[in-house]
């Protein structure tokens, strides 16, 4: 039976997940706007304004994003005239659907452990800094024989047995919406749009499945909290299966359709794909689910391949600095706030690898349709079915090797860990080095045809012909 306790949790934790991913999902529609302006290096967002005592308040361009948001309440709600009502007012809420059911199994952070830690020392436990690696409060229980009562808070809002299965499950159901919306339109283009965007999901998720099949076998697991605290006690995904982070991360942008797999809406070809049809509200609930999708498929690949919750060297009881059995410094920490620190290193996770995704969308072409689908079947899948047989002989040669090799593995893993915090406080210095820094730019403006000219030697200057 739910507890009162537990179902507090429970929407606190459902809370927490979903305004995150609205209110990401809505930052990102200015991100895209301001860093292509940065990217392409022109004016960006710094059209609307609130005019107060006759000063216009800009707000660095998010002031746009709030007034798309009241656009689309008060535009037009069209339908075409022979479209299926039905399905045509079912199609936007099919498309979000998935993204927020994905949020179910994702874990924002290792279990919390309500009982004070006074007690368990009280209690004469020496084992509290190793139980609370593994992440389990319950092996206390079992440990003292019942002795005192633990208290366990899993940082997921539903933490399945199955784990990425439900995933899979999850994010197959997207093509539905995209389907119905271009078939129920009663638009050329938009079936068209449909038909690409069907092909394409259905095409990249296979390359998705099969890009994982190596990381679960290498964690032994298909929860996607215990793949995390695998890659705390060892090494972070994306070092023992890059190939399958390169994967995943590629299928993952063409299945959220954007550039440069944006074939399903290709405004040169298609009008506006699969949603040409739909305004108001019903068009928002497009455009948001997309947004939506690059939150969702930035928290999957951090949980997988980048650490999730963990930070190098930091664990459920505090700091410790080791190398193979040397262990070099060594700090205990109050739990709750290691826990704090594991929720907020996870959003933070999810903001960097949401930009990165940004950077990428404002950075590369679009693809052919013909060349989206080659890359797909021709080199994706077979990609992911060489990574799963390399992978299943390289664990196999370590089962012969036995207990050997441990020793080495735990200290490649504590390096990779070690070139994880290096690589972070670099990052973290050279941002704010960037924000402190003047960024004094050339106005003069140069096209690419003096600048080739110059370096062939410059152009010839005649007198003019009358």
């Amino acid at each position: 039976m739910i507890t009162p306790a537990q179902l507090l949790a429970a929407l606190i934790k459902v809370l927490v997940m979903v305004g995150f991913v609205f209110n990401v999902g809505g930052l990102l529609t200015w991100v895209d706007r301001r860093q292509s302006s940065m990217i392409q290096d022109r004016i960006g967002p710094n059209r609307a304004n609130i005019s107060i005592f006759g000063f216009e308040i800009r707000a660095i361009g998010l002031l746009h994003a709030a007034a798309d948001g009241v656009k689309f309440f008060f535009k037009e709600d069209f339908v075409p005239p022979k479209a299926d009502k039905l399905l045509f007012a079912l199609a936007p809420i099919l498309s979000m659907i998935p993204v927020l059911g994905l949020l179910g199994v994702i874990p924002m952070g290792d279990t919390l452990c309500l009982n004070k830690v006074r007690s368990f020392q009280e209690a004469g436990q020496t084992l509290w800094p190793i139980a609370t690696r593994v992440g389990m409060c319950q092996q206390f229980i079992a440990v003292k024989g019942g002795g005192v009562q633990m208290n366990a808070v899993d940082l997921a809002i539903s933490p399945l047995n199955v784990g990425i299965l439900y995933v899979f499950a999850m994010a197959g159901q997207g093509i539905v919406g995209a389907a119905i919306a271009g078939w129920s339109s009663d638009n050329k283009f938009s079936l068209m749009g449909a038909l690409r965007a069907a092909s394409q999901m259905v095409s990249y998720e296979v390359a998705i499945g099969l890009s994982l099949v190596g990381a679960m076998m290498v964690y032994g697991t298909v929860r996607l909290d215990e793949m995390v605290r695998w890659q705390g006690d060892n090494a972070w995904g994306i070092f023992v299966q890059p190939l399958a982070f390169i994967l995943f991360f590629v299928a993952s942008i063409a299945e959220n359709k954007r550039i440069p797999f944006d074939l399903p809406e290709a405004e040169s070809e298609l009008v506006s794909g699969y949603f040409t049809e739909y305004s108001g509200m019903k068009f928002g609930m497009f455009y948001f689910a997309e947004y939506m999708e690059i939150v969702t498929g930035s928290m999957l690949l951090v949980t997988i391949f980048l650490g999730g919750w963990q930070l190098p060297f930091f664990h459920r009881d505090g700091i410790t600095v080791e190398f193979g059995t040397n262990v070099f410094y060594a700090k205990q920490l109050p739990h709750v706030v290691m826990i704090a620190l594991n929720v907020v290193t996870f959003f933070g996770k999810t903001l960097l690898m949401c930009l990165f995704q940004a950077v990428i969308r404002w950075s590369l072409p679009r693809f052919r349709y013909d060349q989206l689908m080659k890359l797909g079947w021709l080199v994706l899948l077979p990609a992911s079915l060489v990574n799963v047989m390399v992978t299943g002989v390289v664990i196999l040669l370590l089962q012969e090797a036995g207990t050997k090799v441990d020793a080495t593995l735990a200290l490649a893993g504590h390096l990779t860990q070690a070139v994880v915090a290096v690589a972070g406080i670099y990052g973290v210095v050279r941002f704010f080095l960037w924000l402190g820094g003047s960024r004094d730019k050339d106005k003069t403006l140069v096209g690419s045809s003096a600048k080739f000219a110059n370096a062939a030697g410059g152009t010839v200057e005649g007198a003019m012909q009358a």
